[in-house]
C-alpha cells in the first residue's frame, strides 16, 4: 500500500501546483483585460465623438449655404428691408432653448469635466458687460452682412467671407497670444489676396454682376461691408475666447450656450429698435404683398432662413464644444466653395476667372490653415513620446475630449 500511496502523492502536488499556477495566470489575465476593455471603451467614444463632429461640421456647411441662398432670394424676389435681412440672422435664438435643456440634462456636469481657471465667479455686471458688448457687435456684423448680400452676388460675398479666418487669426495675435507660424503666416496673405483680387472682378454691361444688377458704386460698398463684416465675426470670436479665458472661466457647455443666447438677445433688441427707428417696418405690409413669389413664399423665406441660421449656430457651438472656435471657423470656411457653385446654379451668376482664383487662393489659404493645427498635434505627440509618456499618464487631446 505504501508504494501506491507514495506514487499518487507526486501527481496530488503536481495537480495543486497546476491549480495555483493556473490562478496566477487568471490574476495576471484580469488587468489585460480591464486595459483592453478601457481602450475599447475609449475608442468607442473617440468614434461617437468624431460622429457629433461630422454632425456639427454638416450643420455648419449646410446651413451656412442654405441661410445665405435664402437671403439672397428674399432681396432677389423683392425684399429691400435690410434691417429684416438682419433679423432673421439672430432672431430664432428660441429654438436653441430645447437643444440648451436637453444637452444638459442628457449630460450633467461633472467636475473632472468642468475646466475652471480661476474659482471666482465673474460678477453681473461684468457678465452684463461680456453680452451686451458681444451682442452689438454680432448686431453690427449682420446688418453689414445684410448690405453686403443686398449688393453683391452671392458667389462673391462668399468668396470675401473667407477672410474672416484670416482676421480671427490677426485678432486672436493681440487677444490671445496665438503664434505666428509660416504656415499661419502663409495662411493670412492668401485669404487676404483672395478677397482683394474681388476688387478687379469684371463687371456687365458697365455695371457688376448681372444678378444683382447693382451699380459699381454700390459693389463698391457691399465689398467693404462684406469685408467689416468678416472682420468683426473674427473678432467676435476673438473676444469670445478672451472672455472664456478671462471673465467666464471656463469652456464648457453651459457657458458657451449661455454667451450665444445672451449675445443673441441683445442683438435681437438692438436689431429691433433699428427696424423701427429706421421706419422699413412701414413697408413690411407693402414689401410682403409686392413679393414676386407671393405672401406664403415670403413668410415661409423669412421663417426657414431664421431656422436655418440657428441650425448653423448650433454646429457652431458644437464644434466649440468638442474640438475649438478656430476649428469652427475653420469648417465654415471650408464651405467657400460650396455657396458659388450653388449660386451659379440657382441665380445663374457667372464664374469669371477672378473668382475661380479667388476660390483656390481661399481653400489653398484653409489647407495651409488647418495643417498647421496638425503639425501642432504631431509636435504634441512627439514630444509626449520623447518625455517617456505613455497614452494612459497623458493622453492626447482626442482622446482627452473623448473622456468626457
Amino acid at each position: 500500500m505504501q508504494p501506491q500511496e507514495l506514487q499518487q502523492l507526486p501527481i496530488v502536488v503536481s495537480n495543486g501546483a497546476n491549480k495555483e499556477t493556473n490562478t496566477l495566470e487568471d490574476d495576471n489575465n484580469v488587468p489585460t483585460q480591464m486595459n483592453q476593455s478601457s481602450a475599447m471603451m475609449i475608442e468607442r467614444k473617440i468614434y461617437h465623438r468624431w460622429l457629433k463632429i461630422a454632425v456639427y461640421a454638416a450643420f455648419v456647411l449646410l446651413g451656412q449655404s442654405a441661410a445665405t441662398l435664402l437671403g439672397r432670394l428674399y432681396y432677389e424676389k423683392g425684399g429691400k428691408s435690410k434691417w429684416m435681412g438682419t433679423l432673421v440672422q439672430i432672431a430664432g435664438f428660441p429654438i436653441l432653448l430645447p437643444y440648451y435643456y436637453f444637452f444638459n440634462q442628457s449630460s450633467p456636469p461633472k467636475n473632472k469635466d468642468i475646466t475652471i481657471i480661476d474659482p471666482n465667479k465673474p460678477s453681473l455686471s461684468m457678465l452684463s458687460f461680456v453680452y451686451v458688448s458681444l451682442g452689438l457687435i454680432v448686431a453690427l456684423n449682420c446688418y453689414l452682412y445684410s448690405i453686403g448680400l443686398w449688393y453683391l452676388p452671392v458667389s462673391t460675398l462668399s468668396l470675401i467671407c473667407s477672410s474672416q479666418l484670416a482676421f480671427n487669426a490677426f485678432f486672436s495675435y493681440f487677444l490671445n497670444s496665438l503664434k505666428f507660424t509660416p504656415y499661419i503666416i502663409n495662411s493670412l496673405v492668401l485669404l487676404t489676396i483672395s478677397s482683394v483680387v474681388l476688387v478687379f472682378e469684371p463687371s456687365d454691361d458697365g455695371t457688376s454682376d448681372s444678378s444683382t444688377k447693382a451699380s459699381k458704386k454700390k459693389y463698391i460698398i457691399g465689398f467693404i461691408c462684406t469685408i467689416a463684416s468678416s472682420a468683426g465675426y473674427g473678432l467676435v470670436l476673438s473676444l469670445q475666447q478672451l472672455a472664456f479665458k478671462k471673465v467666464l472661466k471656463g469652456e464648457t457647455f453651459k457657458v458657451v450656450m449661455d454667451v450665444i443666447i445672451y449675445q443673441s438677445i441683445v442683438a435681437t433688441i438692438a436689431t429691433l429698435i433699428g427696424l423701427f427707428a429706421s421706419g422699413e417696418w412701414k413697408g413690411l405690409n407693402e414689401e410682403m404683398r409686392g413679393y414676386e413669389m407671393g405672401e406664403v413664399s415670403y413668410v415661409l423665406n423669412l421663417t426657414f432662413t431664421a431656422i436655418i441660421w440657428q441650425l448653423f449656430s448650433i454646429g457652431c457651438v458644437g464644434l466649440i464644444f468638442e474640438v475649438s472656435s478656430l476649428f469652427s471657423n475653420s469648417i465654415s470656411v471650408l464651405g467657400v466653395p460650396i455657396v458659388p457653385l450653388l449660386a451659379v446654379i440657382v441665380f445663374k451668376d457667372k464664374m469669371h476667372g477672378i473668382k475661380a482664383i479667388s476660390m483656390v487662393l481661399a481653400l489653398w489659404g484653409f489647407i495651409s490653415y488647418v495643417y498647421q493645427h496638425y503639425v501642432d498635434e504631431r509636435n504634441y505627440n512627439s514630444q509626449n513620446s520623447s518625455n517617456g509618456h505613455d497614452a494612459k499618464a497623458s493622453p492626447s487631446p482626442l482622446e482627452e475630449k473623448a473622456n468626457r
